[in-house]
């Protein structure tokens, strides 16, 4: 039981810390020219020497772009609220209980994360200035991708297990 118990923490840490990488790190849209310095775009700054601000983050046009950075810091935040209700949990629960608490918070920050991603994808163009659509998708990109079955994961293991003696 000790090992499983310590298995689902180590998952658990494994998904917030992608999640914390996903939302912080510049590396959502990479665009690399030929003869020029390769720009990294996230969801607050376009970066190649030094960064910028991305353009007209804070208007109406760009509200695709808050839901993205919304809903990320509000995952992360989940995420690193459920593993505390856990800890929490592993200690006032009685013998036989189940985690349904933290499930539901760790299924709503896989939510979240799978939100932000799928309107990443579906708006890039929307957000991102005409020099910078020619890119790719990022590290970061990639790491909320797979962030979102780990955090899915972890919360339908919350759901299954119950306190062991």
């Amino acid at each position: 039981m000790l090992i499983i118990l310590a298995f689902i923490i180590l998952f658990h840490l494994a998904a917030a810390i992608l999640l914390f990488v996903a939302t912080i790190h510049n590396a959502w849209w990479v665009v690399s020219q030929a003869g020029r310095d390769v720009i990294y775009a996230d969801l607050w700054y376009s970066c190649n020497a030094t960064c910028f601000p991305v353009e007209n983050s804070h208007t109406v046009d760009a509200a695709y772009l808050q839901t993205i950075q919304a809903t990320m810091i509000l995952a992360t935040i989940l995420c690193c609220v459920s593993f505390f209700v856990f800890i929490l949990q592993l200690f006032k629960l009685q013998q036989g209980e189940r985690f349904l608490f933290t499930a539901i918070i760790q299924l709503l920050a896989a939510l979240c994360v799978m939100i932000a991603a799928s309107v990443y994808t579906a708006q890039k163009n929307s957000f991102h200035l005409a020099n910078l659509r020619e890119g790719t998708y990022g590290s970061s990109y990639i790491l909320a991708w797979i962030s979102f079955p780990m955090t899915l994961m972890s919360g339908l293991m919350y759901l299954v297990l119950r306190k062991r003696k």
